[in-house]
């Protein structure tokens, strides 16, 4: 049996959460804790389905864990033969078997507060410190150092638990209660996606004869050996081709290349002519003059403007193709002063902070949006972007700041608005 240069006798873990994802992981829960080992519970004030909300939150959103997958997973493996002659320390170059990259949502990034708090909750859910910024596991081969004591025919590897998943997000908007009356309540929006991430990477040598706990990174680097067809007596010391390693790792490529080839292309199918409620909207920041206007040239957004003769109707809107579910509005914007629908630009929408503009109004995600709505008689919004599932608002109150996208919204309210109508 082989022997680790330093503590553990199985392998050696490296440190693999980096400085901002533990502060963000420490900031959320504790996770390294006891408590977190047993199975974490939510802070006494994170936000929970049912609960009271403000008009101020109607910007606003927060992630919930609606699933949890934990798979070891081999990314790095060479197989090796030691005979008595070779024994010690060797540095093996092991090839790349699978490569995992941390993402939240359609866009593989992660870039925000809700896909930080997203990977945090499911961190202090499974008691795991995963990675909660962007980052991969290496796709080039790397070396690992080990002290062989005893001849035999070994799987060097690198592994980690894959961590994947699906996530929902909650909302708050206007609930109609048992009475009759109405309330602001958090809501499940209509918004979800999945996750991947990974746990601290482990590195080890493990031989078929070898008895590993199940489910464990080293019975998965087991299994990719070929323990029915060893190496004979005789054979040379060094790298030996493992053909379950070899299929193994075609199977990760194809499933990757599968991936890429079904991923969001950026030329929309041509929409019909827009079905438009009849009713003229501003959208106004609440309590004050300043409203979304739309851009005049092309490669401007939609702005915080004072409505005046002007305007030119590029502050006022329509609800077009206006569907609800839930309670929930989803609509197109449409522009009266320049004819065009409000959208993310495809080039930058995987990006916190894109801004807000009008284009030609086609079928595509990226132009419709979740409107959440106060109880009757009031007129405060919260607007969402269907495809990146990002909320609406501005960073300052000044004429001319853009309106861009917020993957958790505004926390200071400013991403509620008033739909006023004209």
């Amino acid at each position: 049996m082989s022997h680790l240069r330093s503590s553990g006798r199985w392998a050696r873990g490296l440190i693999a959460l980096t400085t901002t994802a533990a502060s963000t992981l420490a900031a959320i829960t504790a996770v390294a804790g006891p408590a977190a080992a047993q199975g974490a519970t939510p802070a006494a004030d994170a936000v929970q389905a049912g609960q009271s909300c403000t008009a101020a939150d109607l910007g606003k959103r927060h992630p919930f864990i609606k699933s949890t997958e934990v798979a070891p997973t081999i990314t790095h493996f060479k197989g090796w033969y030691v005979t008595a002659g070779s024994t010690g320390y060797q540095n093996v170059t092991t090839n790349t078997q699978t490569t995992i990259s941390v993402s939240v949502g359609l866009n593989g990034n992660v870039q925000g507060s809700f896909a930080v708090d997203t990977l945090g909750t499911v961190g202090a859910m499974l008691g795991l410190n995963v990675q909660v910024n962007y980052s991969s596991t290496s796709s080039e081969s790397t070396s690992v150092s080990w002290n062989f004591n005893d001849p035999g025919y070994y799987g060097v590897y690198k592994g980690t638990k894959k961590v994947t998943g699906t996530y929902g997000s909650l909302n708050c908007n206007r609930v109609q209660q048992g009475d009759g009356s109405w309330a602001l309540k958090w809501i499940e929006g209509p918004d979800s996606g999945s996750y991947t991430t990974y746990t601290t990477l482990e590195e080890g040598a493990v031989r078929c004869e070898d008895k590993v706990p199940a489910n464990s990174i080293m019975r998965k680097a087991q299994g990719l050996l070929d323990c029915g067809a060893p190496p004979r007596a005789g054979h040379a010391p060094g790298p030996v081709d493992s053909s379950k390693a070899t299929a193994a790792r075609n199977a990760a490529a194809k499933g990757t290349a599968g991936k890429a080839a079904t991923a969001r292309t950026s030329a929309p199918a041509t929409r019909a002519a827009l079905d438009c409620q009849p009713d003229v909207y501003r959208i106004h920041v609440p309590g004050k003059p300043l409203n979304w206007s739309a851009p005049l040239l092309a490669n401007d957004g939609i702005r915080l403007r004072e409505s005046n003769w002007t305007s030119a109707h590029l502050d006022n809107w329509r609800l077009c193709d206006v569907t609800e579910r839930n309670g929930v509005i989803e609509a197109s914007l449409w522009n009266w002063g320049n004819g065009g629908c409000a959208t993310i630009p495809a080039d930058i929408a995987n990006q916190e902070q894109a801004y807000l503009t009008t284009a030609n109004c086609v079928e595509d995600d990226l132009q419709r949006f979740y409107i959440y709505r106060d109880v009757p008689g009031g007129s405060k919004i919260g607007l969402q972007n269907k495809y990146t599932g990002s909320m609406l608002g501005h960073d300052r109150y000044a004429d001319g700041e853009l309106i861009r996208q917020y993957s958790s919204g505004r926390q200071d309210g400013t991403g509620t608005y008033d739909l006023v109508k004209v």
